[in-house]
């Protein structure tokens, strides 16, 4: 199965690692070392001109998402019915 993150994007669900909201980069210091790292190795990809609102990891890249991190999980949960 796959899930739309916005945009043209659409990846299969079996890649998704874990979905957080975007807050997370400036209040953990970890995620933001995570972030930096994908960077560095060009794994991180901002989908749309919109502001990102999620951050979707997957096996080896990360997105910055313009859906929220609850319509993400509807949209995966939909898929698993």
């Amino acid at each position: 199965m796959y899930i739309h993150l916005g945009g043209e994007k659409i990846i299969r669900t079996s890649q998704v690692v874990a979905i957080f909201d975007i807050s997370i980069e400036h209040s953990s210091k970890l995620s933001r070392q995570f972030v930096a790292q994908a960077q560095k190795n060009r794994g991180v990809e901002t989908i749309g001109e919109e502001e990102p609102k999620s951050i979707v990891v997957t096996d080896d890249r990360v997105y910055f998402s313009p859906i929220s991190t609850s319509t993400l999980k509807k949209r995966a949960h939909q898929l698993d019915a």
